[in-house]
């Protein structure tokens, strides 16, 4: 087959992340089985507008966030419209509409998740209201209308689309993967040697990263010798509040800021630290939740899309309410009995190794083929 995806991001992107992941691994699986991928995506500082990465052709025009969308579609139009037989659109909050336009491909959504609430964290007023109210609520209801098939990775996304009239009939989830192996054994890593909190990524207000650094505040004083870890790229504005408000800590001694990490340091974080802390807005599935707990460190998160579908309550992590207060208690809980801790330990370790590329490739080749 000949398929062409529409991204906003390549997996070269700065910006790349974990939908740019999934992406790439299956499209590099489907050049290992002989079909033909391209992918129509945006500029950035220093790219080409032809490449080819592992196999798999890439086409770059525009580079504005929103504008990009245009451009790509444009460029379809004019010069690859009726050459494949898939077309894939990667929808990732300023849609293509490339399923209007098809030609004779078959038309396949695919959506990580839907922005929402997170409009009003990472875009400006009046521009989040008009996000929240008017321009992804009329975007998603007309894609709903063309009647593609639709794949997601989690429940909570599927929910949502049927909120904007997408038919429950239409919907496939797929298995999410992850790129870093499973340990072996639990007994192959050891723990730092106090109580340690991760809070790992990109320092984003959608991420909530403050909120991380208050409940952490509020556990100490149950679990004197809790600390912290901060590691991820906090360059940004939010990031600065978030740098401003350790510094302004009671418990900033117990705190350490690593900023963006390699992937060895991170796996390092990964299987030293107690527990992962996410309190993101929402998710298309929590990747991080999963790699950590391939790492054995399972997690307390905030009972929020995505979040709630990588975590199973009390036996691979712990889901709270999303408040600072409830998270800190979900610390607590997790740290108080050693033994519980080392089942949902086990649990959430054996859980990671059935999250892989290769059935997620399946998954995804069985909606190409069967249209679910």
């Amino acid at each position: 087959m000949n398929i062409l995806w529409f991204s906003w991001k390549d997996i070269s992107h700065p910006q790349a992340g974990g939908a740019e992941i999934i992406l790439h691994e299956l499209s590099k699986r489907l050049v290992t089985d002989g079909h033909s991928v391209t992918i129509l995506t945006a500029r950035y500082q220093g790219s080409e507008m032809h490449d080819t990465i592992d196999g798999i052709k890439i086409i770059r025009v525009g580079n504005n966030r929103y504008a990009h969308s245009a451009a790509a579609l444009w460029y379809y139009l004019r010069n690859l419209r009726n050459r494949f037989d898939v077309v894939v659109e990667a929808v990732n909050t300023a849609p293509y509409f490339s399923c209007f336009f098809k030609g004779k491909a078959k038309s396949i959504l695919f959506y990580h998740q839907l922005a929402r609430e997170i409009w009003f964290h990472e875009a400006p007023a009046p521009l989040s209201h008009l996000g929240y109210y008017v321009l992804e609520p009329i975007a998603t209801f007309l894609m709903g209308k063309a009647r593609a098939t639709t794949v997601t990775i989690s429940n909570s996304t599927k929910q949502d689309l049927l909120r904007f009239g997408f038919k429950p009939e239409r919907i496939a989830i797929i298995s999410e993967g992850i790129e870093i192996a499973p340990i072996k054994k639990l007994s192959d890593i050891q723990k730092y040697s106090q109580p340690t909190m991760l809070s790992l990524g990109s320092v984003r207000a959608m991420k909530q990263t403050q909120d991380q650094v208050e409940a952490f505040a509020l556990a100490k004083q149950k679990v004197p010798e809790l600390r912290l870890i901060v590691a991820g790229d906090h360059s940004g504005a939010y990031g600065q509040q978030v740098l401003d408000q350790i510094e302004k800590s009671r418990f900033k001694d117990h705190i350490t800021v690593l900023g963006r990490v390699s992937l060895e340091k991170k796996i390092e974080l990964m299987q030293k630290s107690h527990f992962i802390a996410v309190t993101s807005i929402k998710e298309g599935w929590g990747l991080i939740v999963t790699e950590a707990a391939s790492q054995g460190t399972p997690a307390v998160v905030y009972d929020v899309d995505g979040l709630r579908d990588s975590v199973k309550n009390g036996v691979t992590g712990i889901v709270t309410r999303p408040t600072p207060k409830t998270l800190a208690d979900g610390v607590v809980a997790l740290l108080a009995d050693k033994q519980k801790y080392q089942e949902v330990q086990e649990n959430a370790w054996r859980w990671s190794k059935e999250i892989t590329f290769a059935k997620s490739y399946k998954d995804f080749m069985g909606v190409i083929e069967n249209g679910k």
